[in-house]
């Protein structure tokens, strides 16, 4: 494959694959290296691309492939960041709600279903639409809608619940 079409797969996914990542890791930097990483990849193995889906959905494989071999990684290898051994400078007070609600529903987020949290990260982070979701999950494009559906309901309930305490 030539140099001018690897840098238009490359403008053309890249934001994409970084969005998804950073909703998979919830760490910018984390996110930036797998994304490099997953065009470096793709790069290397460009000739395994069968061409039977867009090759967003091929990167986005890539990309989750990377994310599960670091999560594997890290569990091997498991670090304290310095951050949380240092106690923060900041006033507790200037917490924004709005930073308390992200929390909350990022911990609603983890407590789905491993295919659900899926669907919703690829969704939201990836913004995939749900037949590009299907085919990386090897599911329907029907059961991606309703599978992200019922995620979404599930973190509305979880957040209304959250608003009346």
């Amino acid at each position: 494959m030539d140099k001018e079409k690897i840098d238009e797969i490359y403008r053309e996914n890249a934001a994409m694959i970084y969005k998804y990542l950073c909703g998979l890791t919830q760490d910018n930097g984390l996110a930036e290296e797998l994304t490099q990483e997953t065009f470096f990849q793709a790069v290397k193995g460009i000739d395994k691309f069968r061409g039977d889906c867009k090759i967003s959905v091929w990167l986005c494989g890539i990309a989750k492939k990377l994310w599960y071999k670091e999560l594997e990684k890290r569990s091997r290898h498991k670090t304290v960041p310095l951050d949380d051994c240092v106690p923060s400078t900041e006033n507790i007070e200037s917490k924004s709600l709005d930073n308390l609600e992200k929390i909350e529903i990022f911990r609603l987020m983890h407590n789905l279903d491993d295919m659900t949290r899926e669907v919703m990260y690829l969704r939201l982070a990836g913004e995939l639409q749900f037949s590009e979701i299907a085919a990386i999950l090897g599911k329907t494009e029907n059961w991606a809608r309703v599978t992200y559906y019922r995620g979404k309901q599930k973190i509305m309930k979880g957040m209304k619940e959250w608003n009346e305490n």
